[in-house]
């Protein structure tokens, strides 16, 4: 038996790794900065442990770390949103003893790095899309008579934050790029998006789980899904980490056109939806603890209903499509439920309700409250 820190415990992801590591005979230690986090509920833990705000407090979040790593034998941190790029700062360059499941911080920081990583991705069949580092205005302008071939995007943010997809010239009047905040210019694909998730030690993948978005947040993170598999996908996985020696989770989002080509859009070096499709009996917490691969064995769509309610509807009514809303809402798994464990739904509504204090108090959107204290967008991360 071992003793595992999972970090990021807002996030669905979270509550599956406590699952998986439980029922795998682990002992499970919970934290995050969110008072009502939803894995917090979970049966399948030992402890919740509150943390400061790493965006706010590094140094007292690093030490707060420690000290449950101490204190209750943690044996592994294994962080599940971007709280990894302030763990992994203070423990390379801040000299925390925290035994993280990831790679250095400077690794870390290319690939979430838009257009640094669209460099790095070249060569491992799924090539990125042309792909322009803007700064100023001046390399926007050679942009304003072809905007429309183009998808422009923060390089520094999640869930399509600030994306603008194919807008008219006169829209990239908003754009101001700086050094301070840069953004990228990338062709756009035609094609549907895939994405997946996937494990790695040491350059050796572990396990991969590809998947499709059905429904989204806006633009962004998806909040319904079912498994593909794509071979193409795996290939490209597989050499990436072997390339980089790539530790931990990681998750990558792709073009796939009609013509079967496969274009890489970029990545997120944390876990994503296709984690859920790993079942208790699929030997992922073995994989993460001890090593070895791992597949996964479960199928079919699968959302958190809540958000298929709060977010899936809304876009339903708007698009005329109520009635295939709630067909799919009907046919799809819940990751919420697990056998033997409470209902997640009070603990979803408790958490709801403190990201609508936080946009409140600061004046910002559902989305960007949810992970405005764990969000890393470059900054220098040495206190």
């Amino acid at each position: 038996m071992k003793t595992v820190l999972v970090t990021g415990a807002r996030a669905p992801v979270a509550l599956h790794w406590a699952r998986l590591l439980h029922m795998a005979g682990h002992r499970v230690i919970l934290a995050d900065s969110h008072r009502f986090a939803m894995a917090r509920a979970t049966r399948f833990k030992t402890a919740y442990v509150r943390l400061p705000q790493p965006r706010n407090a590094l140094a007292a979040y690093a030490r707060a770390v420690e000290r449950i790593v101490r204190e209750h034998g943690c044996h592994f941190v294994l962080p599940t949103c971007e709280e990894i790029f302030f763990l992994a700062a203070a423990r390379d360059q801040n000299g925390a003893e925290i035994p993280l499941v990831a790679p250095s911080f400077a690794l870390l920081a290319q690939v979430h790095d838009k257009y640094r990583f669209a460099m790095m991705a070249r060569g491992f069949g799924a090539d990125p899309p042309e792909t322009a580092l803007l700064v100023d205005a001046t390399d926007l302008r050679s942009y304003l008579a072809v905007s429309q071939d183009f998808v422009f995007k923060p390089v520094w943010s999640r869930f399509a934050e600030r994306v603008m997809i194919r807008p008219k010239s006169a829209d990239l009047d908003r754009l101001v790029p700086s050094p301070a905040d840069p953004w990228v210019a990338q062709a756009f694909l035609p094609g549907e998006e895939l994405c997946c998730w996937a494990l790695a030690k040491d350059g050796e993948m572990q396990a991969l789980q590809a998947y499709r978005p059905l429904y989204r947040v806006g633009k962004g993170a998806g909040l319904a899904f079912e498994p593909v598999a794509n071979p193409q996908i795996r290939h490209f996985v597989a050499g990436f980490v072997a390339a980089n020696g790539w530790t931990g989770q990681i998750s990558f989002d792709f073009r796939h056109d009609a013509q079967g080509r496969l274009s890489v859009i970029e990545c997120n070096p944390r876990a994503t939806s296709g984690l859920h499709y790993f079942g208790a009996a699929d030997g992922l917490a073995d994989a993460v603890v001890d090593g070895g691969p791992a597949e996964a064995s479960l199928t079919g769509p699968m959302t958190l209903p809540l958000a298929m309610l709060c977010y899936g509807l809304p876009a339903a009514i708007r698009k005329g499509a109520l009635r295939q809303w709630l067909i799919d809402s009907r046919n799809m798994g819940d990751i919420g439920a697990w056998p033997g464990d409470r209902p997640m739904l009070q603990a979803q509504l408790r958490a709801l309700a403190e990201i609508f204090c936080v946009a409140a108090l600061k004046r910002i959107g559902l989305k960007a409250a949810a992970t405005a204290d764990i969000e890393w967008n470059g900054e220098p991360l040495d206190g």
